[in-house]
Formats: structure tokens, sequence, C-alpha cells
């Protein structure tokens, strides 16, 4: 109170509302004028819009009779932009720079809080303001002047040939036919620059005529800046009280996102990035870090954070190196994309990518070289790949840029063990695609390894691993013994040292039996060596209960046919390899890792409705025994089981068919005219297509 008494009021001011130039009424603000241009009715020569964008072009006169007005200089620029003929198009028609074009921007993106306001006898009349722009210099004269350029040295270059030898002059050029636009492909292009600025050219320019500050028509509209009517019954929206109308006035602020300085449509804030679920979390920092130590990952997601949880995400969208986690190569290259680089579509720089990593699984060092002959990729692809995941070294090739996390391997067994089954299969993959050699598959030696005390051999780190199964035997031992407790086996006497397992090894005809176990002779908790044979039940030191295969061979029932289901097609290589990476995501001790063998496996195969396609490969094939084994889902249950048992009968006589002859057998057996979409479904389910040639998923030998 003592403050209002020291600060009377002196004079009260009536406030009204205008709303005649309600949505139509902008605020400008003009640079700094230089001294010879005035912004008076002169110096407006011509004005348009684009509603829609809110984007204004002035067209202003420079006085070039003012002292400070540089005339050679402006002679120079008409030059530059109109040459020395004069016409209709050109620029400047006095041949010197006489005018000057602003062009608008908006100066903030919520105008609701600003209002023009005038003041007379006495009152305040407020009008809401529609935009507020900022007019800077536009300099597309100088682009103008570019153009005019090149066109006079390529007219001068060209005027010394002759009509023969331009004829003569053929150039080869490459004709490309765009493939259909998928529906993330067309997101993406709506929403980048190049389209956008596309959509805001396509928009007309309305012109418009400037009044002058002392026109007639000015006056006239000067007066809508006046409210139209004082009564209170025209204004009962201002019969507030004073907190509430000083609240209409000044409302609270609001941060709204349009508010918020720009950011690159790929970078996201700690505070967003943790609204985010954690899965997506933990997508966005690895596509961004692409490496980085588990203990890092935990501190980025915040206290709190469940490690398991964190864990079971992390292993979606990268792989386990040296025990450290790097992104995963398809996250980096989506498909349907392609290299900006080479063009290389994304599946190829998967590959490659994949080779990279696998090597540093192998080795702290990798060969630039190496690499690129190998995979043969470009090279700028290769070093995106090693910049990644390494650092280069002088006259040594590439580090891995992380040092080997011995902790995350001695807390994490379980996790270590899975991703080396993964790193198996892909390994199995690299070998049949780039046909590597012994030396690429050959860990080298660098002496420099011995100056890094935290690197540990990979039988290092094998033997941490089997220290820590041996401490976990107890428990798996007593989880065991429960099994074999609720079954209620008669056969309870047989005792399983599960340390001194051996796998049984069973060969069909003159093959190597699967190998589903993480290491040679290490065992986390896997009971490996059962074995299913016509007569008698075999297993490791004694008999497993009847209960354990029956889930055993029910497990394996399950996985088979819902793999076929998928694959329809599969040899016996990749369903081997399918089924390495399934034992991989099960969680240690699982009935699976009861060590199947190819025979149990191939007759789970047959059992389940499968066939075995003789496919008369060439008598040169270079594919392995197992490569050579088809086998494919002969009834699925669907309307395509009769095309696709043709389309199989067919590949029983050949290796590779042509097109119209799958068509023409399918049509004759079938009685029916198919149609182009039909023959695709079956063709897709079972067949690939290389060379203008289909062959059966599997047996294309490059």
């Amino acid at each position: 109170m003592a403050n209002e008494e020291d600060d009377p009021i002196i004079q009260e001011i009536d406030v009204f509302l205008a709303r005649s130039l309600l949505e139509k009424l902008y605020l400008f603000q003009y640079p700094i004028r230089p001294a010879s241009m005035t912004y008076d009715d002169v110096t407006h020569l011509s004005a348009k819009i684009k509603p829609k964008q809110q984007k204004v072009e002035l067209e202003m006169a420079i006085d070039t009779l003012n002292p400070n007005y540089c005339r050679s200089k402006g002679e120079q620029i008409a030059l530059n932009v109109d040459g020395t003929c004069t016409d209709e198009t050109s620029t400047y028609s006095s041949k010197l720079m006489d005018k000057q074009t602003f062009c608008s921007s908006q100066a903030a993106s919520n105008v609701s809080r600003y209002a023009a306001a005038v003041y007379k006898k006495g009152e305040l009349h407020l009008t809401p303001l529609h935009g507020i722009l900022q007019l800077r210099p536009s300099f597309t004269y100088l682009d103008k002047a570019d153009a005019k350029h090149r066109e006079r040295e390529a007219a001068n270059e060209g005027g010394d040939s002759s009509q023969d030898e331009a004829e003569d002059d053929v150039k080869q050029i490459t004709v490309r036919f765009s493939r259909p636009e998928t529906e993330q492909a067309r997101q993406r292009r709506v929403q980048s620059y190049e389209f956008l600025q596309k959509r805001q050219a396509e928009e007309h320019w309305v012109h418009l005529h400037y009044y002058g500050l002392k026109d007639s028509r000015s006056e006239h509209e000067r007066q809508y800046l006046f409210s139209q009517g004082h009564g209170l019954a025209e204004n009962t929206e201002l019969i507030k009280s004073p907190s509430e109308y000083l609240m209409m006035l000044m409302p609270p602020s609001v941060e709204e996102e349009n508010d918020k300085p720009m950011a690159p449509s790929n970078v996201l804030s700690m505070a967003q990035l943790r609204t985010l679920p954690l899965a997506d979390q933990i997508k966005i920092l690895m596509k961004n870090v692409k490496v980085m130590p588990f203990a890092n990952l935990m501190s980025l997601l915040g206290s709190g954070t469940d490690s398991t949880a964190v864990l079971r995400c992390i292993q979606q969208v990268a792989m386990l190196v040296q025990g450290n986690w790097v992104v995963k190569s398809d996250v980096l290259y989506p498909k349907d994309t392609s290299s900006p680089h080479s063009g290389v579509p994304a599946e190829v720089l998967c590959r490659g990518r994949d080779f990279v990593m696998w090597k540093f699984t192998q080795d702290r060092w990798v060969v630039r070289k190496e690499v690129a002959a190998v995979t043969k990729l470009c090279p700028e692809d290769v070093k995106d790949f090693l910049e990644h995941m390494s650092v280069a070294r002088i006259n040594k090739g590439w580090e891995f840029m992380l040092p080997y996390d011995e902790d995350f391997v001695k807390k994490h067994p379980d996790i270590v063990q899975r991703q080396h089954m993964l790193w198996m299969g892909i390994q199995a993959k690299l070998e049949k695609v780039y046909n590597l050699l012994k030396e690429h598959l050959t860990p080298k030696k660098q002496e420099a390894q011995s100056a890094h005390p935290l690197l540990v051999s990979g039988e290092q780190r094998v033997n941490m691993a089997k220290a820590k199964v041996k401490q976990n035997y107890g428990q798996l031992e007593k989880e065991f013994q429960k099994q074999k407790a609720e079954i209620k086996s008669n056969d309870t006497s047989a005792k399983m040292d599960v340390s001194n397992i051996r796998i049984k090894e069973e060969p069909v005809s003159d093959e190597e039996p699967m190998d589903t176990s993480a290491y040679g002779g290490m065992n986390n908790g896997i009971v490996n060596g059962l074995h299913a044979e016509e007569d008698s039940i075999d297993s490791l030191n004694g008999h497993l209960p009847g209960g354990c295969i029956d889930r055993v061979a029910q497990e394996l029932k399950a996985f088979v046919s819902s793999t076929f289901k998928k694959q329809f097609v599969l040899t016996l290589s990749e369903l081997k390899r399918l089924f390495n990476l399934h034992l991989a995501s099960l969680p240690p001790g699982h009935t699976l890792f009861s060590g199947i063998s190819d025979k149990m496996l191939q007759d789970m195969v047959l059992d389940t409705g499968c066939k075995q396609i003789l496919v008369p490969f060439p008598p040169q094939t270079a594919a392995s025994p197992d490569e050579l084994k088809v086998y494919a889902l002969w009834e699925a249950g669907d309307t395509y089981d009769q095309h696709r048992q043709v389309l199989l009968e067919i590949f029983s006589k050949n290796y590779r068919v042509r097109r119209n002859v799958i068509q023409n057998q399918l049509s004759q057996e079938c009685g029916e005219d198919l149609n182009k979409q039909e023959v695709d479904r079956v063709l897709k389910d079972c067949c690939v297509s290389y060379g203008g040639m289909w062959y059966l998923k599997g047996t294309v030998q490059s």
C-alpha cells in the first residue's frame, strides 16, 4: 500500500479494441536504409505477396542523384547483370543500378500477443497484428549476372566449332528407370528441403498496388485502426474485472514447439530423448554414437533404468565386438536405401560392414586394402565402415577405437556366449558370399598388442567363460534334478556329470554332425549329445528321461514347422544356420541345448510334412554337401499348395528354369490361366531370380 501511495495515478486512458483490420494488418520492419534511399511514396515502385506463405517482395527506387551514390559502381553492376544490350528483359533499363528489391521473412511465428496502437484524444485503440515481416535486401540480380557470364563463355567457346564438329561430338548417356516409390520413400521426399522449396515456388505471386502515406485511400484505410463503436453493447467482452482484463491482454507465456530454436530433424535433446520408449532411446543413441561400452550407455539412459531391460533391447540394434556394443548394419542402412558414394544398395553395404565388424571380433587391427579386396566396394564406403568403429594408425592400419571391456565380459558370460553364436552364423554367411580364404579367417598377431594390458585373447575369454559356467554348475544341476522329479522317471539312478560331457558325433554319411555349442569343449549349462536313433535312445553317461526327449522333439518340431512356413524352401546348410540363430535367442539351459544332430534335424524336417527335392546340380558345382540337400514344405494348407508342388516338380528335373516355362507348366497342370500376381506369389515363396533365370532358394552358385 505504501508503494501505491508513492506512485499515484496521473491519468486514466480508455482502451478500445478495433476489429476492422483483424487478420489483415501486417507490420513491416525495414532495414537501416543507406543515405541514397528513403522510404517514402516515391521509392516504392512495386509490391507483390504470396498470401499462404506470408511472403512479400517490395521493389524500391535508389536516388542516383544523391551525392552518396557511387555512379561508377552502379554502372558496373548494371553492365554485369544486363550486358551491353537494352531490351524489355533488362533489370536496369537506365544502365544504372537504380532500384533494390527487398524480400520478407517472418520475424515471429506467434504474433497473437502483438498489436498496433493509435492514441487519439485520450483514447488508445488496439488492432491485433496478423504478421510481423522483416524485409531484407534480395541479391537475385547477382545470380542473373552469373548466368549471363556463363552464357557468354559458352558462346565464345562454341563459336569457333563448325556444325559438323558439333554433330560428331556424341556423348554416351545413361538411362535409368525409376522404381515404384514406397510409402517410406515418399514421406522422406515430402519432408525434404528440395520438395518444400519446390512447393513454395509453385504458389503464384499476387501483385499489389502501393498507396502513399498522403494518398486518400491510405487516409481512408487508416480510419479502420480506430474502434468503430464505443458503446458497451458492442464491447461486452471487455466487461471484465481488472485482473481478468490484464490476463487477457498479457496471458502467461506458454512455451510452444514453434518458439523453440530450430534444430536439425535428426537431433534430439536428452530431455526429449528420455520421453521415448527405452528401445527407441537405445536405437537413437547407438545410431548416433555407433560404438559404446555398456557402462556408458547406462549412464546416458539415466538412473533407475533396469539393466536387464537394456540388455534385452541393445541386442536388437547392436552386436558385441570386443566387449563393446557396435550398432547393427541394417540400422544404419535401412532397406530400400543406397550408398551416397557409389549407389550400392543397402543389402550389399550391410554385408560389407558386417565383414568389417566380424574382422574386429577376430583382431584389434584391420587393413583397409584387405577389406576393399574382399568386399569389392568403393574406397569411400569402406572408409565409412572403418570410421564407424576404428581409428587409423600410420603404417599400422585401423585399430578398434575402444579397449576390450573385460568387466562386461566377466559379468555377462551368457550374453557373450549368445553373441558368439550369432557371429558364428554371420561368419558362415560371409564365407559363402565372399569365398573367404584361410588367411582371412585366421587372426593376425600384432606386436603392438602387448602394449595394451586390457587386451585379452579369444582363448582367455573362453577360459573366463568356462570358469563362470563352473560356478553356476550347482544351480543348473538342481534345476535338472527338479525336472527329473517332475516327470517321475523310472530310471533315476543315473547321474549326469555335466562338466565331463562330450558331444557324441553321429554323422550322416560322410558329413560332420551339426555343432550347436558356443565353443568347442565348453558348455554353459548345455547338455549335449542327445541323438534319436531307431532302436535306442542314448544319452551321455546314462539315459535321459522319456519326458525330456518328448519336450526336445516338440521344441524342435515347432522350430522346423514355423521356419518352413516362413521360408518354404531351405537347404540343410541354411536350416542349420537358422537353428544356430534360434539357439542364440534362447535362455541358457533350454531343452534344445540337448545337442541336436544332423540326422535328428533331417528326420524332423521329413516328419513335419517336408520333402527333399533332388535338384540336378551341375557337375562342376562347388557347393558343400549340406548345400546340395534341399528341403521344401509340401503342404502349407493354403490355396497355393498345388502350384508350389508343380513348381517343385519342375526343379526336381531342372537346376534353373525361365519364367515363361514355369508359367506355362503351372497353367497346364492347374488347368487355369494364372495371373501375374499369383505366379509372382509362388515364385517369391520358393525361388530367387538371377541373371534372367529362376533357381530354388539357396541353390544359386555364383
